[in-house]
């Protein structure tokens, strides 16, 4: 499995850098050719899943997810949504922190670790690195939108 880390410090309150983080269609959004689909009624907690689908007429596949820790940033604790990742071409989890800072901004840890069908595990390196641009893109373009 690959594993990757992307990190950002920003100047928004936690609480907006979650709903922002979590808002799963939207990250549809950051990611070319992928869109999400939440399937199991609002709002956002344990036991969510949903799928973001990425790729062109039949060279797309699905990745299912499901959120299996569900714990909003409150005042002095951090913030933890795991997912899990149970498809059949990607495998794994993904684990976004947010901290609120003592400036009132807040820092983003998503750490995540994949595996992906076919991919032999000596190319981990090279997907760890793509990974990680390619979150990092995202989580950028999530935090910038209002």
């Amino acid at each position: 499995m690959s594993r990757f880390r992307v990190e950002r410090t920003v100047a928004l309150a936690a609480g907006e850098v979650w709903r922002r983080l979590t808002d799963w269609p939207a990250h549809g959004r950051q990611v070319p050719l992928t869109r999400t689909r939440v399937l199991t009624p609002g709002p956002n907690r344990m036991g969510t899943r949903f799928t973001a689908r990425t790729g062109v007429g039949r060279l797309s596949f699905d990745d299912p997810m499901e959120v299996v820790r569900w714990e909003p940033p409150a005042a002095g604790r951090l913030g933890t949504c795991r997912l899990e990742k149970y498809g059949r071409v990607v495998r794994g989890w993904a684990l976004v922190e947010v901290t609120e800072m003592p400036d009132g901004g807040s820092r983003v840890v998503w750490t995540e670790e994949l595996s992906l069908r076919g991919v032999p595990r000596a190319f981990d390196a090279l997907l760890a690195r793509a990974g990680r641009l390619l979150f990092g893109r995202a989580v950028d373009g999530l935090l910038r939108r209002g």
